[in-house]
């Protein structure tokens, strides 16, 4: 009997803690929100940002040219090694096809998510989400090695162009300077090609949510007032779909920055900033400079979002 007299005395003292607790935390939910933001927070603060702390700190180092080592000392040096022209060529050559590709994606996104914003409805809708996002579910490598495929000398594209007598065409094009090469695969176009169609998913979603959000009595009063769909297009729709062509560029532009896995596999021997960083760190094993490769991206995609900021992108995203 005593020990259920005992029992119900623990039972009743937890239930008077928790109230506490929970009576606590109700009066005072800043306590609460501490309590839950704290391990994201420190994660974020210890790991993200501690680690880029770190990456910056190893840029200012250098790297001895007699014995290899990391001499410890702040310094320039290593961000005047980016100004070297090998080394400025691959951060141009990274940051222009990264524009190209974002310019690209937009203007190739911009009339699929129209359509999807104002004219899908029902079936086709569900038709349109599935065609975006069905791409984003296979492998990112396999993606990629098809792609090679496709586009060798020996791939499906020649293939389809011999049959179409338009063979001299692909060989005229490959010819060119910089952009050619021996097959799109090894090529700055079958790179493009690559980057285009990897990360045009993440433009099309925020064009097509900012387009939904604009108010079709608005069309339908530009056309009263006398606008032709040209003077439409460029004074109501487009204004009001910037922010999310600007969200969908954050994207784009940020992946083409940093990967180095698909100017890896699709293209021509140059280097990109992603394979700078990949070979500085692991094959020459020069980390300071390999810090200083990053930092580029960082501080282009921090003016970036600053940017896309005033722009009122985040609010498409």
């Amino acid at each position: 009997m005593s020990a259920i007299v005992q029992q119900r005395s623990i039972l009743r003292d937890r239930g008077n803690l928790s109230s506490r607790i929970s009576d606590f935390l109700w009066k005072h939910p800043h306590v609460l929100l501490t309590i839950l933001l704290a391990p994201p927070l420190l994660w974020l603060g210890v790991i993200y940002l501690g680690s880029l702390f770190a990456l910056l700190l190893q840029s200012f180092f250098s790297i001895d040219d007699y014995s290899g080592l990391i001499n410890y000392e702040f310094t320039l040096a290593t961000y005047r090694q980016l100004l070297n022209e090998a080394n400025f060529d691959i951060i141009v050559r990274t940051v222009s096809m990264a524009a190209i590709v974002t310019l690209v994606s937009a203007v190739i996104a911009f009339p699929i998510a129209y359509y999807a914003a104002r004219y899908a409805r029902g079936k086709w809708k569900v038709f349109f989400y599935l065609g975006v996002m069905l791409p984003l579910w296979s492998s990112y490598l396999v993606k990629i090695y098809a792609w090679k495929l496709i586009l060798a000398k020996e791939g499906i594209l020649t293939w389809l162009l011999t049959k179409l007598n338009l063979l001299w065409l692909l060989d005229a094009w490959l010819s060119l300077p910089v952009i050619g090469g021996n097959s799109l695969s090894v090529s700055y176009t079958g790179t493009f090609i690559v980057f285009v169609y990897v990360w045009m998913p993440f433009m099309i979603l925020p064009i097509q949510a900012a387009l939904e959000r604009v108010p079709s009595n608005l069309i339908e009063a530009s056309s009263d007032l006398g606008g032709t769909p040209q003077q439409t297009f460029r004074h109501v729709l487009f204004p009001l779909a910037l922010p999310g062509i600007v969200a969908g560029s954050i994207f784009t532009f940020s992946l083409t920055l940093g990967d180095y896995i698909i100017p890896q596999i699709v293209g021509s021997s140059r280097l990109f900033i992603g394979q700078a960083v990949y070979a500085q760190q692991g094959t020459a094993g020069n980390i300071p400079l390999a810090a200083a490769f990053t930092v580029v991206p960082i501080m282009i995609m921090g003016f970036y979002l600053w940017m896309a900021r005033r722009m009122g992108a985040f609010d498409a995203l």
